[in-house]
Order: structure tokens, then C-alpha cells, then sequence
């Protein structure tokens, strides 16, 4: 076994190799950018190299400076987690070339792969199915229009070269092939520099089924399959293993087809042989075919490490280091059910749109597995993919794991950026994943019921309002009454697009009435850490940033703070008097006696609902006198300061 190795990626994968590899005692060395210099996988490691800037090809990307960080820390291999350099063959060149070991395959065997028709051609020998279509280096637009008239539509246009989705059209009509070739053709050059292009038959009803292999360069076993048919723009979404109503016999056909693929190309390490299923009729042994070759380690890895209880990464390091396969495939068996969902910062209401944002707030569930490289405090950069976290639920059979993933979600607390959580959620409900009939359209056939924005109730707003208010925390319980009666707070709260005010009354120690703006009333306990709305405990909790929190409960509801200093300070009423409207520290006092300000000039800065507000001038004037200090602490309705009256 090696004695440190280099990681050469960042996030999750980062952290989650570095998890197995010092569980076998090998140091592991980080390697990171401008932009991840207090990065999760940075702590983790054992020894970490700043390697350039923040975009990947200032950094992760370039190969030469990894292999030095690599020599200089005296590394014996390096692993490439996913994505990045992972299935570039010029860098398993180099990295060899350097005396060192790269953890994965060789580079022929990527270099196999690397090129769908060469892939699909070599498939063909080597016994595994493929879709009926034309994979040739015949590119003239008439040839390929033949092709696919001889295939029959609909087909599928594809880069030879690609991935993601680039470079891939539909074509369900014979008249509309030209325009669909022009536009994948152009789509592939900006994304891969190629423009070649192969055509397949489209399948009506498909399902991505994909099998988990192992070699050690001369053999190879299958980890059996993974459904990864949830997707939306042909990212995935939810995987699960293994697949839903899979029959023996198709499972064994597929095994072998993968196995097959791994060891015609003479296969070291862990991959995954792709396959399109055409489910219309059921699953059936003669209904699926190869897609590509994945030469890495994939993202949804851990769903097959909870049926099998086997940790990939282990296999990957003790293969690379010399060993033969560490398991026959008679020793290989699935264990009940798992799922995997990978959550996001993006806006899905907005088309999934990447988010970025400070997580102040970042809470999982005790009983599933979370792989995250980021913390509560860290930032969702613009640089690189904007993944939170994956989380993977293991239960004995596949309804038990999918209650156990929609409970997960529910209490997966991500507070500072919006996310795709409640969408996932829903997606766990979804009637027909829930049966199983599951294909790679279902998400934008359910779309609109799926990436709907969550609204929050009235007992969420009241809810908020308290916590905007910081009264949960134990405000209120002290003084909690007045002679004239019960002291009150006013607080003005975002909710989408929406603004609506609130009135909270204390009723007793951590009770509150609270009156929301349009006529709803509710009473709101906190108590032992726990909400009860109108007599009844809810499984509510509160995330409070600088200027926002969430209310999660069920989904995780995010309201906008309006800070009520600077808008008090500019509302009708004596304008030359500027008031605290609520209990307050005074941070600074910017304003002077004899001093001319403007309309809107800040002239002092209140700390009150954990935030600082500014006071504003309400017009132009002299202050005439200031009444308040720093650091003093000031009620509701104090004079700060005064301004010369206004000529008559």
C-alpha cells in the first residue's frame, strides 16, 4: 500500500477519498486554488499545495503543477476523484512518466473509451450491445440524413465527442435533420473543438441503467446496476440500486455485458459501462444497449458501496498498489436498497440556475450518509460546480429507502443560498418514482409540479417574525409587560417577491400572539428549543444569517430582513428627530452639533435584531444636538439626535 498519495480534485471527492485512504494510513496531500485556500478538503489533508488561481485551468486543471506538488511532497500515486483530469489521457501519460502511479485506469484503456463511435465499434466486438445507428467517419450531411432514414425516426443526434448533453438533438421528423445537424455540429465545436457527430435511434420510453465495474488490468467483476433514469438536461438527479423491477436474468445480462467492456479494453480500477434500456415493454434482456464508458470513479459511487459494502476507493488503492481483484464475483451480493440525491445551490423555479452565497447555516440528518466538502461559514464559489452535498439512504427494501430519503430531505437544514432540497423532496413523493415506472422524461413531464417555489403558511411567517425579532432566544421573557400592557414589536419581513408586515405581542415567558398583516393571528411557544403554533408542537426549526433566515419546516422557507431603522428614519412623523424605534445598541454616531447633513446622510448606526441598520437624516438641515454616545444602550422611542427646526 502507498504511503501518501497527492489528490488531485477538490469538494466532496476530495474529502471523500481522503476519508478511506487515512482509514488505511495513508497521508494524503491536498492540493487547492485561490478560491479554496480555507476549503473543507484543505483541512482535511495532511499536507496541502496552493496550485494557482480560482478558475480550473488557473489550477485543477493544470496537470504539470499537480505532478510537481506531487514530487515535491514525495506522493507515490496520484488519484484524480472525478471530473477535472480524471479522464484525460495525456495527464496518466505524464503522471507515469514522472515515476509516479496514477490511481485508475491506463490511458489506453481512456483513450478507448474516449470517442463514442470508437467506443460503440469496439463494443461490437467485443459482444456488448449497442443502439442500432450509424457510427462511421462519413460526416456529409446527406450520408448521415440517409442513415438515419435507413435507422427510422425518431433519432438521436450526438458528439462524437461529448458529454452533458452537448451536442445532442432530437429529431422525431425527417424534414427537420438538416437544422438539427447544423445546430448539434455547432453546439460540439464550442464545447469539444470536434464537430463529428454519430446518430442513433431514439428510444420512446428510456431508462439509464448503468453497471458498476472493477478490473485489475486482466479481469473484472460488476458491482451490479444503478438506476440513474432521474434526470433534467440529462444531469442526474436521484440514483438508486438497485434498479427498480430488474429481472435476474437481466441483471446477469448486463454484468456480463460490462465485465465484457471492462476487459476488452484491459480495464484497472473502478468504471461504470452505461446503458440505455428501453423500458416501454418492461425490462427485457434484449432491450438494452451500450452508451459510453465512464473511466472513473462516478459521483453516484455510494449507492453501490450501501447494497454491496464495498468501499470502492479502498479497491482503488489497494489495486493500484499491486493487488489483484479484491473480490470473485460469486462474493459479490446486493443488500437491500439505496439512494443517492445531490443537492444543489441553484434556483429551481428559475431553471436550476446555478446559486452561489456564505452557507450560515448547513445541518444533515443523523442515519444517512452525507458526502459535502463544504461547512457551515463556507462559500458556494462561482468557480466550480455549485454541489452541496450528496446524501445516500440504505434501507431493506426500496419503499423503506425512499421514506427514509424523503424524511432526510425534510430535515436537511441549508440556510444562505437557495437550493434545489425542495425539489428533490418532491421528487421522492412523485406517484410514479414512488411505483417505480421511472424514465429519463419524467422530470420534465412533472416539471411544473416539481420545481414550484415553496410558499410558506401563516404559522411559518409567525414563526419567522420571532425569530426575525430574535424573541425565541429569550428576548421578551424578562419585562415581558408594561403598565399599559403587553410590550409589542413590529417587524417587516420578505417572502419572494412579497413583503408583509407582522405585530408580536408577549403573552408570557416565550409566548407570543403574533398578527400578520392580512388578518391571520397565531400563538407562537419556543420552548426547550421547540415550536408549538396554536397548541400544537411543529417540527420547525431557524437559520438566521446577517440579512435573511429560513424557517425550516417540511421545505426550507427563506425570508428577507428590512431593516425598519432606515425606513422609520425617512417616514413621515417630526423630522427633526431621529428615534430608535425599538430597543438598541448604539454602535457608532457619525453625527456632530453644527454639522450640516443631507437627506438620507447616515448619522448613526443601531445594533438591534442581531443586525446593524443605519439612521438616516430625514431632509436636509444643522444637527442641533446629539443625545446618544457609542456603546450605549438605548429603548424604543429614544431621541438620538436633533436637528435644527426648519425655518418657518
Amino acid at each position: 500500500m502507498f504511503d501518501k498519495i497527492l489528490i488531485a480534485n477538490r469538494g466532496e471527492i476530495a474529502c471523500r477519498v481522503m476519508e478511506t485512504a487515512q482509514r488505511l494510513g495513508v497521508a494524503c496531500v491536498a492540493v487547492y486554488s485561490d478560491a479554496d485556500a480555507g476549503a473543507k478538503h484543505v483541512a482535511m489533508a495532511d499536507q496541502a499545495v496552493h496550485i494557482g488561481g480560482a478558475a480550473p485551468a488557473d489550477s485543477y486543471l493544470k496537470g504539470e503543477v499537480i505532478i510537481q506538488a506531487a514530487l515535491d511532497t514525495g506522493a507515490q500515486a496520484i488519484h484524480p476523484g472525478y471530473g477535472f483530469l480524471s479522464e484525460n489521457p495525456g495527464f496518466v501519460d505524464a503522471v507515469e512518466a514522472a515515476g509516479l502511479t496514477f490511481i485508475g485506469p491506463s490511458a489506453k484503456a481512456i483513450r478507448a473509451m474516449g470517442l463514442k463511435d470508437a467506443a460503440k465499434a469496439l463494443m461490437q466486438e467485443a459482444g456488448v450491445p449497442v443502439v442500432p445507428g450509424y457510427h462511421g467517419a462519413n460526416q456529409d450531411p446527406e450520408h448521415l440524413s440517409g442513415a438515419a432514414d435507413t435507422i427510422g425516426y425518431p433519432v438521436l443526434i450526438k458528439a462524437v465527442a461529448g458529454g452533458g448533453g452537448k451536442g445532442m438533438r432530437l429529431v422525431e421528423r425527417p424534414q427537420d435533420f438538416a437544422a438539427a445537424l447544423d445546430s448539434a455540429r455547432g453546439e460540439a465545436k464550442t464545447a469539444f473543438g470536434n464537430d463529428a457527430v454519430l446518430i442513433e435511434k431514439y428510444v420512446s420510453k428510456p431508462r439509464h441503467i448503468e453497471v458498476q465495474v472493477f478490473g485489475d488490468g486482466t479481469h473484472a467483476v460488476h458491482l451490479f446496476e444503478r438506476d440513474c433514469s432521474l434526470q433534467r438536461r440529462h444531469q442526474k438527479v436521484i440514483e438508486e440500486a438497485p434498479a427498480p423491477d430488474m429481472t435476474e436474468e437481466m441483471r446477469a445480462a448486463m454484468g456480463q455485458a460490462g465485465v465484457r467492456a471492462a476487459e476488452a479494453i484491459g480495464y484497472k480500477g473502478a468504471g461504470t459501462v452505461e446503458f440505455i434500456v428501453d423500458a416501454s415493454e418492461g425490462l427485457r434482456a434484449d432491450r438494452f444497449w451500450f452508451m459510453e464508458m465512464n473511466t472513473r470513479l462516478q459521483v453516484e459511487h455510494p449507492v453501490t458501496e450501501a447494497i454491496t459494502g464495498v468501499d470502492l476507493v479502498e479497491w482503488q488503492l489497494r489495486v493500484a498498489a499491486g493487488e489483484s481483484l479484491p473480490a470473485r464475483q460469486a462474493d459479490l451480493s446486493i443488500n437491500g436498497h439505496a439512494f443517492e440525491a445531490r443537492i444543489y445551490a441553484e434556483d429551481v423555479p428559475k431553471g436550476f440556475l446555478p446559486a452561489t452565497g456564505t452557507l450560515s447555516h448547513l445541518e444533515f440528518p443523523a442515519g444517512a450518509r452525507i458526502d459535502s466538502g463544504v461547512r457551515a461559514g463556507d462559500t458556494i464559489s462561482p468557480w466550480y460546480d455549485p454541489m452541496i452535498a450528496k446524501i445516500t439512504v440504505h434501507g431493506p427494501t426500496r419503499g423503506a429507502a425512499l421514506r427514509q430519503l424523503e424524511r432526510a430531505l425534510r430535515w436537511t437544514d441549508i440556510g444562505g443560498t437557495v437550493t434545489n432540497v425542495s425539489f428533490l423532496r418532491l421528487l421522492a413523493c412523485q406517484p410514479d418514482f414512488v411505483r417505480g415506472d421511472v424514465d429519463t422524461g419524467l422530470i420534465g413531464r412533472e416539471a411544473d409540479s416539481l420545481t414550484a417555489a415553496p410558499v410558506a403558511c401563516t404559522k411559518a411567517r409567525s414563526i419567522a417574525a420571532l425569530a426575525a425579532l430574535g424573541l425565541h432566544e429569550g428576548a421578551g421573557e424578562l419585562g415581558g409587560f408594561t403598565l399599559w400592557g403587553p410590550l409589542g414589536w413590529d417587524v417587516t419581513l420578505t417572502h419572494h417577491d412579497e413583503e408583509f408586515s407582522a405585530r408580536v405581542l408577549v403573552s408570557g415567558p416565550g409566548q407570543f400572539d403574533v398578527a400578520l398583516g392580512d388578518g391571520m393571528r397565531h400563538r407562537v411557544e419556543h420552548k426547550g428549543g421547540l415550536w408549538w403554533v396554536d397548541a400544537t408542537r411543529v417540527q420547525a426549526r431557524v437559520a438566521r444569517g446577517r440579512d435573511e433566515l429560513t424557517v425550516f419546516w417540511g421545505n426550507g422557507y427563506r425570508f428577507g430582513l428590512v431593516d425598519p431603522l432606515a425606513r422609520e428614519s425617512s417616514a413621515g412623523g417630526d423630522t427633526n428627530v431621529i428615534l430608535a424605534p425599538m430597543p438598541g445598541l448604539v454602535k457608532a454616531v457619525f453625527a456632530t452639533a453644527g454639522q450640516e447633513v443631507r437627506e438620507g446622510d447616515r448619522l448613526a448606526i443601531l445594533e438591534a435584531m442581531k443586525m446593524e441598520h443605519s439612521l438616516l437624516a430625514a431632509r436636509d438641515g444643522v444637527v442641533a444636538e446629539v443625545l446618544a454616545e457609542a456603546g450605549s444602550q438605548v429603548e424604543a422611542g429614544a431621541a438620538l439626535v436633533r436637528l435644527e427646526p426648519e425655518d418657518e
